[in-house]
C-alpha cells in the first residue's frame, strides 16, 4: 500500500516537472511580449514636441482622455506609436458582435463553427484598420491645433505630418492586435486583456508617487490618503467576492438502463456567474465614448459651437459624461451576457441529454426560468460595475486622485489576474493528467 502511494507521488512529481517546462515557456513568452509592448509605449510619433504635449495633457487630460491614457499605459499623453492602444480593435469587436445579432448573413456565418469564426475575425481586423485610421487622423488634426506656453505641439504641420501620424498609429494598433493574438495562442491568459492590464500596472508606481506628492504639498490630507488605500483594499476584496459569486441551479439527470447495469440518476448543477460580462462593459463603454473626443480633434475649435459644447460636457465628472458612461455600462452588461449565455440553447441541450431542473418542465419553461434568473443576476452585476466605474470620477473631480486608484482600473487588474491564474492552474492540471495517462499506458504495455 505504501509503495503504491510512493509510486503515485513519484508519478505526480514527474508530471509536475514535465508540465513546468511548457508552462515556463508560455510564461516567458507572455512576459517578453508585454516587455515589447511597454517599450513601444515610449517610442514617440515623429514631428510631435513631447514637452508641449505633456504640458497640454497635464492641463486638460481629465475625463475620458485620462481614462483612455490609463488603458494605454501613458502612451497617449506621450503620443507614442501605441497611443491608440488596442481600443480600435475592441471597438471593431463591439460593432461585429452587434452586427451578428442584426444582420442575418453574419448570424448564419457565426453558426458555421470555426470557419465562420475565422471569417468574422477577418472582418473585425478590416474594421479595426478603418476605425484606427479615423481616430489617428482626428488625433493628428487635433495635435496641429494645440499650443502650449513654449510653442506648438507639432513642429511642421501639414498633410505629410497627418499621413505619417496615421500610418504610425494604425501600424501600432495592428501590431498590438497581432501581439495580443500571439499571447492568447502561445502564452498564458487573454492577450488583449493582458495588454490593458500591463499598461495599468506599469503606471501604478507613478500614480502612488503622485498621490504621496499631493499629500506632501497639502493638496490631499494624510487621512484621505489612508482612506484611499483602505478603500482600494476593500474594492479588491469586493471584486474577488463578486467575480467568484455564482448562482448554482440544480440539474437532475434521469436513470437509464443499459443491459444489466443502471446509469445516470445523478444530480449536477449549472453555475451562473453574478457578473457574467466580466470587465468587458467598462472597456466597451470607454471605447465608445472616445468617439466624441475624436470628433473634437477633427474640428480643433473650428467647428460648430454645439459640438464644442458637447465635448466640454464630456469632461471629468460632468453629469452628461457620467450618465452616458453608466448607461453604456448597463447596456453592455446585458448585451454581453446575452452573447455569452443563451438560455434557449442551454435548455435545448439539457433536454437533448435528458437533464431537467426540478420543478420546471423541459423546453420553453426551462429557457424562461433560466432567462428570469440570469436577468436578475445581470441587474446586480450591472449595478456593481456601474458603482465601481463611477467611483473614480467622483474621486478625480473632488479630490484630484489618479485614475489608477479607481474602481475600473482595480476591476481590470483583479479580474485579469484571476483569469490568468485560473488558466495557469488549468494548464497544470491538464499536464498532470497527461503525465498520469502516459504512466498508465506504460504500465499496461509492461504488463
Amino acid at each position: 500500500m505504501a509503495s503504491a502511494a510512493e509510486q503515485l507521488a513519484a508519478n505526480l512529481n514527474l508530471g509536475v516537472f514535465a508540465k513546468a517546462t511548457e508552462l515556463k515557456k508560455r510564461i516567458w513568452f507572455t512576459l517578453a511580449a508585454l516587455v515589447v509592448y511597454r517599450l513601444g509605449t515610449w517610442i514617440p510619433v515623429p514631428g510631435v514636441d513631447p514637452h508641449v504635449l505633456a504640458e497640454i495633457f497635464t492641463r486638460s487630460g481629465g475625463g475620458i482622455l485620462g481614462m483612455f491614457d490609463m488603458f494605454a499605459g501613458g502612451a497617449l499623453s506621450r503620443m507614442t506609436i501605441f497611443a491608440l492602444n488596442i481600443m480600435p480593435y475592441i471597438s471593431a469587436s463591439i460593432i461585429m458582435q452587434l452586427m451578428t445579432t442584426v444582420v442575418p448573413n453574419l448570424e448564419a456565418l457565426k453558426k458555421e463553427g470555426e470557419q465562420g469564426r475565422k471569417k468574422i475575425n477577418q472582418y473585425t481586423r478590416y474594421a479595426t484598420v478603418v476605425i484606427a485610421a479615423v481616430q489617428a487622423y482626428g488625433i493628428a488634426v487635433g495635435l496641429e491645433g494645440m499650443t502650449g506656453r513654449s510653442g506648438a505641439a507639432v513642429f511642421d504641420p501639414g498633410m505629410f505630418f497627418r499621413f505619417t501620424s496615421v500610418v504610425t498609429l494604425v501600424g501600432g494598433t495592428m501590431f498590438l492586435m497581432w501581439l495580443g493574438e500571439q499571447i492568447t495562442a502561445r502564452g498564458v491568459g487573454n492577450g488583449t486583456s493582458l495588454i490593458i492590464f500591463a499598461g495599468i500596472v506599469a503606471n501604478l508606481p507613478h500614480a502612488m508617487a503622485s498621490t504621496l506628492e499631493l499629500g506632501r504639498t497639502g493638496a490631499l490630507s494624510a487621512v484621505l490618503i489612508v482612506f484611499l488605500l483602505i478603500m482600494a483594499v476593500g474594492i479588491v476584496a469586493l471584486i474577488v467576492f463578486v467575480e467568484r459569486a455564482q448562482r448554482r441551479i440544480i440539474v437532475q439527470y434521469p436513470k437509464r438502463q443499459q443491459g444489466n447495469k443502471m446509469y445516470g440518476g445523478e444530480a449536477s448543477h449549472l453555475p451562473l456567474k453574478l457578473n457574467t460580462s466580466g470587465v468587458i462593459p467598462p472597456i466597451f463603454a470607454s471605447s465608445i465614448l472616445l468617439m466624441p473626443i475624436t470628433a473634437a480633434g477633427f474640428i480643433a475649435g473650428r467647428g460648430p459651437e454645439w459640438l464644442s459644447t458637447m465635448t466640454a460636457l464630456l469632461g471629468r465628472g460632468q453629469p452628461l459624461y457620467l450618465a452616458l458612461y453608466l448607461s453604456l455600462i448597463v447596456f453592455f452588461a446585458f448585451f454581453y451576457t446575452a452573447v455569452v449565455f443563451n438560455p434557449v440553447d442551454t435548455a435545448d441541450n439539457l433536454k437533448k441529454y435528458g437533464g431537467f431542473i426540478p420543478g420546471i418542465r423541459p423546453g420553453k419553461n426551462t429557457a424562461d426560468y433560466l432567462d428570469y434568473v440570469l436577468t436578475r443576476l445581470t441587474v446586480i452585476g450591472a449595478a456593481y460595475l456601474a458603482g465601481l466605474s463611477v467611483l473614480p470620477e467622483i474621486l478625480i473631480s473632488r479630490f484630484s486622485v489618479p485614475f489608477y486608484f479607481g474602481g475600473t482600473s482595480l476591476l481590470i487588474v483583479v479580474t485579469v489576474t484571476m483569469d490568468t491564474v485560473a488558466q495557469i492552474q488549468s494548464h497544470l492540471l491538464a499536464h498532470q493528467y497527461e503525465g498520469l495517462i502516459k504512466k498508465a499506458k506504460l504500465r499496461g504495455k509492461r504488463s
